[in-house]
């Protein structure tokens, strides 16, 4: 079976002779042997939403109480996963530590930061005008864990593909991204953490958000340009993952919303220990931002075109279809930054359009993967096959 297959399609259940059809004790056990990183893909494209539905740029009521709401069942679902996967290591450790070798699961986790950061973002828009100082100090100490995970994803999981691991140019797909990317996910936490620190630690934090920027944002781009390449010499990738083509957006809306946020934060919190750098890195966020806008609209475009060309031959469900959601996200949260930034029109009514996309997606995935888990479809660890 092919690295791509192996990941990409679940395993088909059987009469009642599958592990999903036992007792309930059989089945609990079939779900945490089976449990895989890639479920935190759930937590970001769910998390995504919440943040994004109070700023829809039209006033529609009710939005920033949805948006909480949603937000909520993130919390949720990123404490309830994190049991689950903490179950698999305790009960299954020898499968959980294969995961580590197998060329595409590995990958997925940088998808536990990326969630994780999420919820952060998350306690920042909602938790801290409810709850105030104990909010911006729970969000402090997430922030270092996130920031953490994602630099250990970032290094550990590339070392590995090039020491453990076998991969071809022709099964490359964008789920090389995952790992790289969770950084510059925690660089746009900490532009929206350190305006609520003291001097201090927001200079700090600031800092650090552009080093987390730049430890992932130029690889990022180069594994882009490679992506591209792979696409003119061996075609589409499987149907099966189709998704994946979403992916690309990712790392393009971050880094345009890393600059934006953090070059917003920089005249104030650099005043008092680099005067005149603050107003410097204002400006080469905005137009920076924009350039990374313009280069996402043809990885946008070009995703939609192959999503076209799938859907003729069908794309069968997995949990990559939670591609289509959190990508498309951050560039949405971009768009937004650029119409605050800018004042332009285009990027509100732009914005507008991408969040019913992206509404529209999610629901879609939700109903698909709530579909999976109740037929225990979606089960399935590739490095276990």
């Amino acid at each position: 079976m092919s690295q791509v297959s192996s990941v990409a399609s679940p395993v088909p259940v059987a009469g009642n002779a599958g592990p999903w059809h036992g007792p309930l004790a059989g089945r609990l056990r079939h779900m945490i042997r089976e449990f895989t990183p890639n479920w935190f893909a759930v937590t970001m494209g769910t998390g995504v939403l919440g943040l994004i539905l109070p700023q829809f740029p039209l006033p529609v009521p009710g939005l920033h109480a949805l948006g909480f709401g949603v937000w909520l069942v993130d919390v949720a679902l990123f404490v309830l996963f994190s049991v689950l996967y903490a179950a698999r290591w305790i009960l299954y450790p020898a499968e959980a530590l294969r995961t580590f070798s197998h060329p595409v699961a590995s990958m997925f986790f940088g998808t536990i930061p990326m969630g994780l950061a999420t919820v952060t973002n998350g306690l920042m828009m909602f938790g801290i005008p409810l709850w105030g100082a104990p909010a911006v100090a729970l969000a402090h100490a997430l922030w270092w864990v996130d920031a953490g995970l994602a630099v250990a994803c970032g290094l550990v999981i590339p070392y590995l593909m090039v020491t453990r691991q076998e991969h071809r140019m022709e099964r490359m797909t964008a789920v090389w991204l995952l790992p790289i990317v969770a950084a510059e996910v925690a660089a746009v936490s900490a532009g929206q953490l350190a305006p609520h620190l003291g001097l201090a630690d927001g200079f700090l934090v600031t800092i650090l958000g552009y080093v987390l920027w730049a430890f992932s944002v130029p690889l990022a781009m180069s594994v882009l340009v490679i992506l591209f390449l792979r696409l003119v010499l061996h075609s589409l990738p499987e149907r099966e993952m189709a998704a994946s083509g979403w992916l690309s957006l990712g790392p393009i809306g971050t880094a345009a919303l890393g600059l934006v946020v953090l070059g917003n934060d920089a005249p104030t919190v650099f005043a008092p220990f680099l005067p005149g750098v603050g107003d410097i890195a204002h400006g080469v966020g905005v137009i920076g931002a924009l350039m990374f806008w313009g280069y996402g609209v043809w990885w946008l475009l070009l995703a939609v075109l192959k999503t076209l060309r799938y859907s003729r031959q069908g794309i069968p469900f997995n949990m990559g279809w939670w591609a289509f959601t959190f990508p498309l996200g951050v560039y949405t949260l971009a768009t937004l930054a650029l119409a605050r930034v800018t004042g332009l029109a285009f990027f509100s009514v732009s914005a507008a359009v991408l969040t019913v996309m992206l509404t529209g997606f999610w629901g879609m995935v939700a109903a698909g993967t709530a579909r999976g888990v109740w037929r225990g479809t979606v089960f399935n660890a590739p490095c276990l096959r």
